[in-house]
């Protein structure tokens, strides 16, 4: 369905219809038995993903989808509470894990196809359509070639192998943690850092940013909309730029997922190096400090999960990182308000200097984008997508800016690049809020690479040999940058103000400018347009100001 229109009263419009006919559908799935409940579900999932053009499936990198459908966990078991009003709560309960692919991932047909390459080959093609049909949740066939004046450049079947199913029938509630779980990770732990080098009015920019960021996911849902095929973020580029506009956009999203790899090690060695500050190792003439050492350490304990090639473990164990960042907020509430460890002074309404800082922080705590269109394109109920956006970013903005208000309220000046280096560690609160900023990284730094590394894969002969030695450099790589910029605070406003300005605001308008042009409205066209504008000058002040700070910090 091609739906191009836009309105001014409203940023989607999702067709009645469309809405009724799948209830209607589901209703009658319900009612018959499971057999035929089965097969019509199969049959619409096929009838999709044999709609889907080759030009968006045959380009590299064609490991995109699946590999961060891992990373955000769009396979997980559905959350029934978060369902549809008019079920009851058992029922909505019983019918997510019914329908979740945890159920299904254990069926003899989904088993045999995981060891399938990411596109089919000659032999696929001629299977009997029964066959196909037992496979279509894993992996679209391998369309027929259409020509396309704007995608002519075609690439060999990828020989990279992928583990998880992809789920097609997300509820609200799973797409809801999957969101949140895209967008709650360790930028919450800086917020407090960066109101302290923003002052108090720096909490405006993260409410802006908040809204903007809500818009600008909407408007790559208008570009998924678009025209059939498209269902990531390189597809969108695709659409909007051509084969230059696909590499350039992966390019970007990979570099985000490399650079929040190095950020783990730096979070791993300054949380350990507090626990453990007396810490070090001698090795002939060189000497490990606390900080260096457990880097080290963390980077031999994380090495053998990027080897792996099944991330189903890992995928749900990383699930608990929203959880995980969640109890870490609470941790430094309870430390303040149960514990009284006392509030220090009023603090600085607004710092001209540290401000640029702050931007870059702010920025990359929403730094989910990458992620959205994959939650978008596996929801059963498409148009409840604006609904879920609002409640991510409005859970993730209330919990970032209550962890900023009260980390800095607590800790002053004195604030760290994270709070758990500043909480007393004699306190309870204090061993759970940095054991558990401990742990999370081990879960996701695996399933965070992983798209990189499937994306290099590509570009070689299918090896296991050439597969092991790409994510062992990968991964080495990380730990050489996290020991050369230990600035967990600085890099974060690095990746912040250069790349996730570029994925989260800047990126979204042009693709939506380009693909819908000629039927824009004034007031769109000029909201785009002030986005840009307002990304390119935080993206080059924070860069500026945190690339500054780094040399001098490396002096």
């Amino acid at each position: 369905m091609i739906r191009n229109s836009v309105s001014d009263a409203s940023f989607y419009i999702e067709s009645e219809d469309e809405d009724e006919a799948k209830e209607s559908e589901r209703g009658g799935e319900e009612g018959g038995d499971g057999s035929d409940s089965d097969n019509s579900v199969a049959d619409e999932n096929e009838s999709r993903q044999f709609s889907r053009p080759g030009s968006y499936s045959n380009m590299w990198p064609q490991s995109y989808r699946q590999s961060i459908d891992n990373y955000s966990n769009i396979v997980s078991p559905g959350l029934g509470f978060l369902g549809s009003p008019y079920q009851s709560a058992i029922s909505r309960l019983s019918s997510s894990f019914r329908s979740s692919s945890l159920t299904r991932r254990h069926t003899p047909e989904i088993l045999s196809s995981l060891i399938k390459p990411l596109l089919p080959t000659t032999n696929d093609q001629k299977q009997q359509p029964h066959e196909r049909r037992s496979s279509h949740t894993l992996l679209p066939p391998l369309p027929e070639k259409h020509p396309s004046k704007k995608f002519d450049v075609d690439y060999e079947p990828s020989k990279v192998s992928h583990e998880l199913p992809i789920s097609q029938n997300c509820s609200y509630g799973q797409a809801v943690m999957n969101g949140i779980n895209a967008l709650c990770g360790v930028g919450i732990l800086s917020t407090p850092h960066a109101l302290k080098e923003g002052g108090w009015l720096g909490l405006s920019v993260l409410i802006v940013f908040a809204v903007l960021a809500w818009y600008t996911g909407i408007l790559l849902r208008r570009c998924l909309d678009s025209e059939p095929g498209l269902e990531t973020y390189p597809d969108i580029g695709q659409a909007a730029f051509g084969t230059i506009g696909r590499i350039v956009i992966s390019i970007i999203l990979y570099v985000e997922l490399y650079a929040c790899c190095v950020e783990y090690l730096i979070l791993e060695g300054d949380n350990l190096a507090s626990l453990f500050p007396n810490a070090k190792l001698s090795l002939g003439g060189l000497v490990l400090n606390s900080h260096n050492l457990f880097a080290v350490m963390t980077t031999l304990a994380v090495l053998p999960t990027v080897w792996l090639k099944d991330f189903r473990v890992l995928s749900y164990v990383s699930a608990a990182g929203v959880i995980a960042s969640l109890l870490v907020v609470l941790c430094l509430f309870w430390a303040g308000l149960v514990d009284h460890v006392g509030f220090q002074s009023k603090g600085t309404p607004f710092n001209i200097t540290g401000f640029p800082v702050a931007i870059g922080i702010y920025g990359f705590c929403f730094s989910g984008h990458a992620l959205f269109p994959n939650i978008y394109s596996s929801m059963a109920k498409p148009s409840e997508y604006p609904s879920v956006l609002l409640t991510c970013f409005t859970i993730i903005t209330l919990f970032s800016a209550g962890a900023a208000a009260m980390g800095y309220a607590m800790f002053a000046e004195s604030t760290l690049s994270q709070f758990t280096l500043n909480m007393p560690q004699a306190l309870v609160a204090s061993k759970i809020a940095i054991w558990t900023t401990v742990v999370n990284p081990f879960t996701k730094y695996a399933l965070t690479m992983a798209p990189v590394a499937l994306s290099l894969e590509e570009l070689l002969p299918s090896s296991h040999f050439y597969s092991i030695v790409i994510r062992t450099a990968l991964v080495i790589s990380t730990l050489i940058v996290g020991l050369t910029i230990p600035f967990f605070g600085l890099v974060m406003a690095l990746i912040g103000s250069l790349l996730t300005m570029l994925v989260t605001f800047i990126l979204p308008c042009l693709c939506f400018l380009s693909i819908s042009m000629g039927k824009l409205t004034r007031l769109q066209g000029s909201l785009c347009i002030f986005i840009i504008i307002l990304g390119l000058i935080s993206s080059g002040i924070g860069t500026f100001s945190a690339l500054s700070k780094i040399i001098q910090n490396l002096r």
